[in-house]
């Protein structure tokens, strides 16, 4: 699975934890998660490196709501998560961005 969500009852708000696998990140030492919600800031925190070689990292995003987003692997290439909710064409490459919806 690429990402899980678990929706607070207290609050407006999903964690959405996001996994990119050892194989899908064609072993890169770092990935970040870039998108919508951290205004695709590229020096965001990279994701953490489990044991396996598997990445993960969890967000919290308001509830009803879609955000577009990509795994940047290394700080050189991209890679879209491709269990995602749905896709929607880059406005700044010839690529889709993959997207969450919470």
């Amino acid at each position: 699975m690429a990402f899980k969500k678990q929706y607070l009852k207290s609050k407006a708000v999903c964690k959405v934890t996001f996994k990119l696998s050892k194989e899908q990140a064609h072993a890169a030492e770092s990935v970040r998660l870039v998108g919508d919600f951290n205004e695709w800031d590229l020096s965001s925190e990279p994701m953490k490196k489990l044991k396996n070689g598997d990445f993960t990292t969890t967000v919290n995003l308001a509830k009803d709501s879609q955000y577009q987003f990509r795994y940047l692997l290394d700080d050189k290439s991209w890679e879209n998560d491709w269990e995602a909710d749905a896709y929607i064409p880059s406005s700044v490459a010839f690529a889709d961005n993959s997207v969450v919806q919470v």
